[in-house]
Order: C-alpha cells, then structure tokens, then sequence
C-alpha cells in the first residue's frame, strides 16, 4: 500500500519549506522529503532576511520544520530515487520512490532540490567556500565591509561583480585569471572607480591561522587580500525529474552560460502538468528570501490547481445525481427494487429501517454539510501511526475519517444508515480523488453488519438519541476485526455545554465499560488505551468550551 498525499515537495530548503507551509495551512496533506544539503550549509548565516537576519542556516530550517508540524505538514530525511507519472486512476498522478524504498502517490509534485556550485580549480578555493570566499555581494557583502577584497574573473559577471563590492569597501582587486578580455568601456568603469585589474592566472589561496590572506599567481607573486569574491558554475539538482520528461536547459548569463537550471514561469509551471519548481532549481541567482518568496508563490498555485480540480468533480458529480434524479424515501430497504438493481452498495429489501434512515436523512437534509469536513481527532491521533491496511467506518457520516484514511493509504468500506450522507461522502471522495479507494455501502447496522475482516475497525460517536443496540454493533464491531488489527471506539464522555437535547443528567459509558461490553477473550485481546482525552473547542454560537472523549483501544492478538 502507498500513502497519498495532495503535494510531495523535495527539497526543504528555504523554497521548499516555504511552499509545504503554503500548501499545509491551506489544509492540504503534504509530505517534504529533504536530503539535508542545502546550497547555504556552508555559510555561517543568512543575510537580507527581514526579521531574521543573521540567522544561520540550519536554525532557519529547523524553525521552518517546526512550523510546518503545526500545521500538519509530514517531513522526512532523505532524497527521492525516481518520480514518474503514476497509472493509477485520474487524481493519482504522480508514483514517487525514495532511496529507502518507500513509495508515495502525489496528486502535485514541488521541486525545489536546488543547484550544486562547481567552484573554478584553485587550490584552497573549495575549503574556504562560504567563508571568505563569496559569491554574492547581497549574501555576505556587509561582513567583508572595508576588507581587501578581490574578484576572480572567470566568467562574463566579474565585472558586475567588482563594482558591486566596490560599493563596500574601497580596496578592490580583479583578478584577470581566465575571463574574457576587458572591452575599453568596462576598463574604464573600473578605473573610474578605482578598482585594480591584476592579469595573470591565479593557481592558489593563501591560508594563515584559518584565515584567507593572499591570493597566489600562476607567477609565484601572492597578492595580499582577506576576502575572494568567485562565479561559481551552477548545476541544477534535477535528475530526478528525467522520468517526467523534464530536461535541463542552459541557463545564459550576460550572452554566456554559466550552468543549467530548470525552466519554469513565474508560478513555477513547467512544461509537466501539475509539476512545479521553484528556488535555485529554476533561478540559480535565487538568494533565501527569493526562495521563500517563490515557494510559496508555486504552493500557492499547486493548492489553487487542486481547488480547481476538486470543485470539477464535485461540480460532475452533483450533475450525475441530479440526473440520476432524486433518492427514494428509505421504505422497506431504503430504496425501491428498481432503483437498487445493479447496485452492489444497495440494501436488500427490508435490511433498511424505515424510520432510523428517515431520521438520519432528515438530520443532514437540514444543512448543505452536517460535519466539519475534517476527520475526527482521536482517529487521526492513532492511525497516524500505524501502517495503512484495510478499515471499516462505521457510520461514516459524509466521509471525513474515511477519506482521511484513504490519502494515508488504506482500502476502506464505509458503512452509514443515511443515504444522503453516503451520496455527499462519495461526491467528496471523487472530489478527493480517492474514489477508487473507498467503498460506501449503506447498513442500518441494527440489522446488518459489513462481511469480511479488517485492519482497523473505527466507530467514532457511534451514539444516537434513538433506539440503537450498542453494544450489539460493538461486539460485531470486534468479530470484524482480522489477527493483528484493532479496534477503535470513540465516543462521547459529556453531553456538549450548548446540547438542548441531551439532558445534563444523561451519563456517559466510561471507557472501562465500554471494553466489559465487549466481552472479549482476554488471553485474544490486549487493551491499548482506554482513557478519557479532552480538547478545547468553539461551540457553535462562538464559545469556548472543552469536550470529554472516551477512548478504546484493543488489539487482537
């Protein structure tokens, strides 16, 4: 089984992380796979980020990964093998394995892994490469203030590059070394601002007590300097993207090529559906704050990709039930004969209590969505630890936990008594792209229970103001559980503080009831949790209250 996710960004670097924080408050499931080399990990810090100024490096993506978890958003060390289109059905686009082996399906994928610098051959260069050799005069300019700085010409920006560290400090060399001949109107911007041009090969660095001094000429003469400015050769980080159909491409600067970088638009669009690149990938001369800026721009536009998608789907989906014209009112088994022919997901005649469908369908025919559209927290709290399988859901509602499961990698039968609630939890699972995954089933589970066996049996706030066998339904709950699964029951400790229906005097099952309920073999189960978790919610009128859930959890051996 393969988890699901609406996005897969590789790379966190400062492009990644700032389009995974895009991407999770936007609600969407996000998984970032980061090989931990960033191209800044040799600087000491990160400069011209307001607010954050100085920070290093590692610090600013350990607060990035920080707040991503607030968010929801999944980060795991490592690097990505291959991505290749997925043949798995529309919405499931993308099949991506990493070096470990693991396999995800992404709806959207976000490229952000950079570029390596391929530093000029000379010797001592790389060891002292975001140190006291430089690149940028906007990275780490200030620090080499008023210092003795030199310039490596070995590409068409040296020039460029003189007057900008001119601007800095007034003892500025360019060292001719490999560049192209000085045309007279660039000679002459140097002399007029007095920057000295030293010709000759430069062969070396010159290092005293770890500290840059001089600069060594193929001559033997050594130019005394505490700072080396360089164009390093830039190369994208992008074989990955070969099994997508995506090729690098020359990346000219001032009518030369200085490396290759991926090209995208503005948003980061390549020429891949719902493939989007942003950072030093797509822009080498990117600095952090760009990154970030340009990731969250290409988050932005993958989450406004799959609003899109979604509400088509949801859009044909309405039309389809619309055409399939209006459900029959629950008698005898929910539907007619006719309208239940061929339909695998139909009740038998008689299976359906009247009454309790009529009451549900009436409860969320009050209103366009019932839930939240959110899975409920206990389920998200345990599953999220536990290897995708196989669940049941028993009554599903309109298919928050059951679709949540899904995207996690699971194969789910979700079971409710309403068929208005099934009809509005399938269109959100076609809208989610996960369809295939799941499959809604109506049961009035007084009288019915869903055959097989499974992973995960979920009854979430399986209570109800009508006459209902609990504790029967638990128990079969329990049977439907296969050797090494689990059951999971959450329900309600206290009535809610705004509740006009339940009497405050209407006591709850503790957990410990719950599971003597069951009456399980004891030498055939063990109890993971039983316990009494609270949480802090906004009533419906906009006021704080607090919520008492009561969990069971068991094992079957």
């Amino acid at each position: 089984m393969t988890d699901l996710y609406d996005v897969v960004v590789v790379g966190g670097g400062a492009a990644g992380l700032s389009g995974a924080l895009a991407l999770g408050r936007s609600r969407r499931s996000v998984l970032v796979v980061d090989g931990g080399a960033p191209r800044n990990a040799p600087s000491a810090q990160v400069h011209n980020l307001l607010t954050s100024d100085g920070v290093p490096p590692a610090e600013l993506y350990a607060r990035g990964r920080a707040e991503l978890a607030r968010y929801g958003v999944e980060v795991t060390d490592g690097t990505v093998a291959t991505a290749r289109p997925s043949d798995a059905p529309d919405g499931l686009r993308f099949l991506v394995e990493l070096a470990d082996g693991r396999r995800v399906l992404a709806r959207r994928l976000l490229v952000t892994t950079g570029l390596v610098d391929e530093l000029p051959e000379v010797a001592g260069l790389a060891a002292r490469w975001g140190r006291d050799v430089l690149h940028c005069p906007y990275c780490h300019g200030w620090e080499v203030r008023d210092q003795a700085v030199g310039v490596l010409a070995s590409g068409p920006t040296a020039v460029h590059q003189a007057l900008l560290f001119r601007q800095l400090t007034d003892d500025v060399v360019l060292f001719a070394h490999t560049g192209p001949a000085l045309p007279p109107e660039q000679a002459e911007q140097l002399a007029a601002r007095g920057v000295r041009v030293v010709e000759g090969e430069v062969t070396a660095v010159e290092v005293t007590d770890d500290r840059l001094t001089g600069v060594r000429l193929a001559s033997g003469a050594v130019v005394p300097r505490q700072a080396l400015a360089v164009a390093p050769r830039v190369r994208a980080r992008a074989d990955l993207l070969a099994g997508l159909g995506l090729a690098t491409q020359e990346f000219v600067v001032a009518g030369a090529v200085i490396g290759d970088h991926v090209p995208a638009d503005p948003q980061g669009a390549t020429t891949v559906p719902g493939v989007r690149v942003a950072g030093n990938v797509t822009n080498p001369m990117a600095t952090v704050p760009v990154a970030m800026a340009a990731g969250m721009q290409a988050g932005a536009a993958l989450n406004a990709e799959l609003v899109t998608e979604e509400t088509d789907r949801a859009v044909a989906a309405r039309r389809a039930a619309t055409a399939a014209g209006p459900t029959a009112e629950a008698t005898d088994g929910g539907r007619s004969a006719e309208a239940t022919a061929g339909d695998p997901a139909a009740p038998a005649d008689g299976l359906i209590d009247a009454e309790t469908a009529r009451h549900w369908d009436k409860l969320y025919a009050e209103r366009e969505r019932r839930w939240s559209g959110r899975p409920n927290v206990r389920l998200v709290e345990v599953a999220e630890a536990l290897p995708s399988g196989t669940a049941l859901d028993l009554g599903c509602g309109e298919g928050a936990d059951a679709i949540w499961l899904a995207r996690r990698g699971w194969r789910v039968t979700a079971v409710d008594v309403s068929r208005t609630a099934l009809d509005r939890a399938a269109a959100e699972a076609a809208a989610a792209g996960v369809a295939d995954r799941i499959d809604f089933r109506q049961h009035d589970l007084a009288r019915t229970f869903p055959a097989g066996s499974y992973d995960l049996v979920s009854a979430q706030f399986l209570q109800s103001m009508i006459e209902f066998p609990r504790t029967e339904v638990l128990r079969a709950a329990a049977r439907a559980v296969a050797p090494g699964g689990r059951l999971l029951i959450v329900e309600h400790g206290a009535p809610p503080s705004w509740s006009r229906t339940i009497p405050p005097h209407v006591r709850f099952a503790t957990p410990e009831e719950t599971l003597a309920t069951l009456d399980l073999d004891h030498d055939g189960w063990h109890p993971e949790r039983l316990d009494a978790p609270v949480r802090e919610v906004t009533g419906p009128d906009g006021q704080p209250a607090t919520l008492v859930d009561h969990l069971v959890l068991v094992r079957r051996r």
